[in-house]
């Protein structure tokens, strides 16, 4: 099983825009130091080793936390639930992370 880290986003704003999943490229820094301020969740910790071992992005380049993104994380084919060797224990705490975000940023519930 992997150990994997659980970290708070740092976002400046909110956005509920339609979400796609960035790609490296999409930064304006490839300074993965920066770059994991916009994700939940490494195998490697933070900063990670490489951007592929970052999970979970929640936050838009530009900055602002996506109330999209949150809810792709939290549930479906794309959640924390549906990455490998991830214990319950660290599930649970993405999880709450998520919803904890959703409701303070957004006032809204995400739940299964």
């Amino acid at each position: 099983m992997t150990d994997y880290d659980v970290h708070e986003p740092d976002y400046s704003g909110t956005t509920t825009a339609e979400w796609d999943a960035p790609r490296l490229s999409d930064f304006d820094t490839d300074d993965l130091g920066e770059v994991d301020d916009h994700f939940v969740l490494s195998s490697s910790g933070f900063p990670p080793d490489a951007f592929s071992d970052l999970h979970l992005p929640v936050v838009d380049p530009d900055g602002t936390l996506n109330e999209n993104a949150l809810q792709t994380a939290h549930g479906g084919a794309h959640s924390v639930e549906a990455i490998d060797g991830i214990d319950d224990e660290t599930t649970a705490d993405v999880k709450d992370l998520l919803e904890r975000l959703s409701q303070e940023a957004f006032d809204a519930e995400i739940g299964d």
